[in-house]
């Protein structure tokens, strides 16, 4: 069980291939008593239901359940259609590779962070007379556009392809903030005040870790959504956005304990 949460993505195939196996049994003891399109109506409910079930049981982050259902249900769409090129589902797929090509080794989706987050990020820098900011997985690079400026200096890591095209392309046209390709966990945090991050449950412990070991003294980290589990924050900001956004912030202390 250890390694299908390190490796979630592995995890979800076996929900998938568990379920097809419950759907194929139940169908072919069925055969000839019901209806044959009724019939692969049920092979399809079955494949949603027990690889959603199976996902639960697996207890993988809650953005899998969603995968566990619409994959059955877009690849019976794809079957369905007749007559439909392949460049589409090519093209898909490779941009989706470019996107989501760390979300299996690092078990980080991309979340996108909205314009009120970034706007309560900016109040939290002149709140702690911050001036230097880093975003730990950047995404699209909003937030990093949106805290560049006035005073702060800000710059984002993200190590999808095409997130970080796109984010770079941008910073460079806006003349805003600076985008590195560069994985998180080999990004220096030292001379940085605050460190924001919206990753997932998953990363947190070891992110904490990493934040206690290099982070200076006086600075702080901000986690959007996801709490360090075990460590009380220092402090937590509710925004009135439409999802209720909270934010975790820690203080680094002098000697990096909680």
């Amino acid at each position: 069980m250890a390694i299908l949460r390190r490796i979630p993505i592995l995890a979800a195939g076996l929900a998938q291939i568990l379920a097809a196996a419950v759907g194929l049994v139940v169908t072919v003891s069925l055969a000839g008593t019901m209806d044959a399109g009724l019939l692969r109506g049920l092979a399809l409910v079955l494949q949603c239901g027990v690889a959603f079930a199976l996902t639960l049981l697996f207890r993988l982050p809650r953005w899998w359940l969603w995968i566990a259902v619409l994959f059955p249900l877009a690849l019976q769409i794809g079957l369905s259609l007749d007559n439909l090129p392949a460049w589409p589902f090519g093209v898909a797929f490779v941009a989706l590779a470019l996107v989501f090509s760390n979300t299996a080794r690092e078990r980080v989706p991309l979340y996108l962070t909205n314009r009120a987050t970034a706007e309560a990020l900016a109040a939290l820098m002149t709140e702690k007379t911050a001036t230097r900011v880093i975003d730990l997985g950047s995404g699209l690079g909003g937030v990093v556009r949106a805290l560049d400026g006035d005073g702060r200096v800000a710059r984002g890591v993200e190590t999808a392809p095409l997130s970080w095209l796109v984010s770079w392309c941008l910073s460079k046209v806006s003349g805003h903030g600076t985008i590195l390709r560069q994985d998180l966990w080999a990004t220096d945090l030292s001379q940085e005040d605050v460190v924001y991050a919206f990753l997932s449950p998953e990363p947190m412990p070891e992110l904490w870790e990493k934040a206690r070991r290099e982070m200076k003294a006086g600075s702080h980290l901000v986690s959007n959504s996801f709490a360090v589990p075990g460590v009380e924050p220092d402090e937590v900001w509710e925004l009135s956005d439409r999802r209720r956004t909270h934010l975790f912030i820690y203080a680094i202390k002098n000697d990096r304990t909680v």
